[in-house]
């Protein structure tokens, strides 16, 4: 079993959904897969989990299976969707100076993959 930790900064939800698909994949190999919305891609938040939004289904899928690390909470608050981020009771990652820190993923044997 390998791990992955997929960052994700771009905010094109078309990008977006193959970072679910990818992760959903990768979890049904076997896998252990983590995602991180950083830079523009939090700004997908506010859809992500609302009824009809066409990446809601794998969406809810990958937090069923727990693949979702969380929000980088400086980019979130930056971009407008920490409020939405806390409302959807997803993980404010800052131990970064406010972001999340890829070093602690490679330290934990991650491989890191970005979108």
């Amino acid at each position: 079993m390998k791990k992955f930790a997929l960052f994700v900064f771009n905010g094109d939800p078309l990008c977006f959904i193959h970072v679910l698909l990818n992760a959903l994949d990768m979890k049904a190999k076997g896998h252990e897969v983590k995602i991180i919305l950083e830079g523009a891609s939090v700004k997908l938040v506010a859809e992500l989990g609302t009824p009809g939004y066409f990446l809601t289904g794998l969406w809810n899928k990958c937090l069923e299976a727990g693949l979702v690390a969380g929000v980088c909470k400086a980019c979130a608050a930056k971009l407008g969707t920490l409020d939405a981020a806390k409302e959807k009771d997803l993980t404010l990652l800052d131990d970064m100076s406010g972001h999340p820190s890829m070093a602690t993923y490679r330290d934990n044997g991650y491989e890191i993959i970005t979108f």
